[in-house]
């Protein structure tokens, strides 16, 4: 037996550094995942064109890097989910650690994901623009940058982090219901499927009301507090349930 005893900071920074060393491939496929997102949005979410009696032509075609950040959202869900199987549990066995120095370690984690995934979409709707100069005829373009507006840009990244948090959040405690019983893995999708069904056709105003607490609000205060407390209330919903699973013999 050791006479070093190792405090809880101790093990989860040890743990963590672990998980960023051993997840770097995650990142690998972030940036595979947003490549793709950026093809789908080469085509413009819009555009509307007028004619002059002179000959000359205005076409106006609108970009957006919402596609980005919702292939973004999808990933750090996914890797969420990744994180809580079994064979990257057994992985801690290999720390003097416990249940909840290994959740601190994921939460961890995943934060950083979250910030790296939320600033790298932002950072490649940059990267949109400057293709769709280079590959389309473009005479005259409009968008906001960090030298053109900085209050905006960082506002644009911080609301992205949030996302990426709120999603990652998300995952984290589906992954851990997932791995308390198998049948979830058949039962949640049923659930949320016939929960949006039910709000989106039988309750549309509750719809609405919950998509504008999550997802309209135009404070970003208010939306960094929304984001966060439920946030928390997933990461510690997930803390709970793992308390359930079994222990490695």
């Amino acid at each position: 037996m050791s006479l070093i005893e190792m405090s809880l900071s101790d093990v989860v920074k040890r743990q963590y550094e672990f998980k960023v060393r051993a997840f770097l491939g995650v990142f690998s496929s972030l940036v595979g995942v947003q490549l793709i997102s950026l093809l789908f949005s080469l085509g413009g979410v819009s555009s509307v064109g007028t004619g002059t009696s002179s000959g000359m032509s205005i076409n106006i075609s609108y970009y957006s890097a919402d596609m980005i950040v919702v292939f973004t959202m999808l990933w750090i869900f996914i890797t969420s989910i990744l994180i809580t199987t079994k064979a990257v549990r057994y992985d801690d066995f290999t720390f003097v650690a416990n249940r909840l120095s290994s959740n601190l370690a994921n939460i961890l984690f995943l934060l950083t994901a979250s910030a790296v995934g939320g600033a790298a979409a932002v950072f490649a709707g940059f990267l949109l623009k400057i293709v769709t100069f280079l590959m389309g005829n473009v005479q005259y373009g409009m968008g906001n940058s960090f030298m053109e507006a900085p209050a905006e840009f960082f506002i644009a990244v911080s609301a992205s982090i949030l996302y990426m948090i709120l999603f990652s959040a998300a995952g984290y405690l589906t992954g851990t219901i997932v791995q308390v019983n198998k049948v979830f893995i058949f039962v949640l999708p049923a659930l949320i499927t016939g929960f949006v069904v039910y709000v989106g056709i039988r309750n549309e105003e509750l719809a609405k009301s919950i998509f504008n607490f999550i997802f309209a609000e135009s404070s970003l205060w208010l939306f960094a507090v929304k984001t966060i407390i439920i946030s928390t209330l997933f990461f510690a919903g997930a803390l709970i349930l793992s308390n359930r699973m079994e222990v490695r013999k």
